[in-house]
């Protein structure tokens, strides 16, 4: 009968284990190493090794290139999928933190294969993030997010977009047509914050600053109440030098 302690004592897989320091191993030799190499730095018998080798090989983990043993796809497609978790959790404490300290929600967007996309976004229950009640997707004309977005644009990209997705009034303040739309484009100056008041939500005034990174369009945004929009500017200011402080000391991705 087992006790207590040993019930507690997790069940550990040998081959896995062996298997993971072999893929160590090799992941300490960018250009490759062999069998009889990482058998001995993982502290494996060489027939050990070469049964797991092949086996990892298989299952495109490794892969042999002259002799030698490199990390195949499936293994980058391990360590892609780490960093992009560690950019993620980066963005989200990110906006964590200027929800914080500027005191109303935060917005991180993206324009990707030819739609918005609302990477991220921090509020609180006191300071809520604006309802989708309207596709964000679909209505980038009517709010500062899309609007920001759309000012990034080369002139092609943008009548796709609009192709897609027609200019139409969703409250009394959005603007009216596509005319009016490009020409307000037009007059927004570059890196300069893009405000729109009640246009895509009753109540509800909105600013986004443009983001640069890469060729891609990007934007971080904030939204405050009506009652309070004396706030905006000042607000959208204090997260314009935030995230200048974050692009100094940090290589930013938005391949998220």
């Amino acid at each position: 009968m087992a006790t207590a302690s040993n019930a507690a004592v997790p069940t550990l897989i040998g081959s896995v284990q062996r298997a993971l320091r072999l893929l160590e191993a090799v992941a300490a030799h960018p250009d490759g190493a062999p069998a009889k190499q990482l058998a001995r730095e993982a502290g494996l018998p060489l027939p050990t090794a070469y049964h797991l080798l092949r086996t990892l090989t298989h299952e495109d983990y490794l892969r042999r290139e002259s002799g030698v043993f490199v990390l195949g796809p499936a293994a980058e497609r391990l360590a892609h999928g780490g960093a992009l978790q560690n950019r993620r959790s980066k963005i989200a404490d990110s906006l964590a933190r200027w929800r914080d300290t500027i005191g109303a929600p935060v917005y991180f967007a993206v324009y990707r294969e030819g739609e918005i996309e609302i990477a991220g976004v921090a509020d609180t229950p006191t300071a809520p993030a604006v309802e989708e009640w309207a596709d964000f997707r679909e209505t980038a004309h009517a709010h500062a997010i899309g609007q920001c977005l759309l000012s990034q644009l080369d002139h092609r990209t943008r009548e796709d977009y609009l192709d897609r997705h027609p200019v139409e009034a969703i409250t009394p303040y959005t603007v009216r047509d596509r005319w009016a739309l490009a020409e307000r484009l037009a007059t927004t100056e570059r890196m300069q914050p893009v405000v729109e008041r009640q246009e895509y939500a009753l109540g509800t005034v909105c600013a986004a600053i443009p983001i640069t990174a890469g060729s891609s369009a990007a934007t971080m945004a904030i939204s405050v109440p009506l009652h309070q929009q004396e706030r905006l500017l000042p607000a959208i200011e204090q997260l314009r030098g935030e995230v200048g402080a974050l692009f100094s000391s940090l290589v930013f991705s938005i391949s998220i």
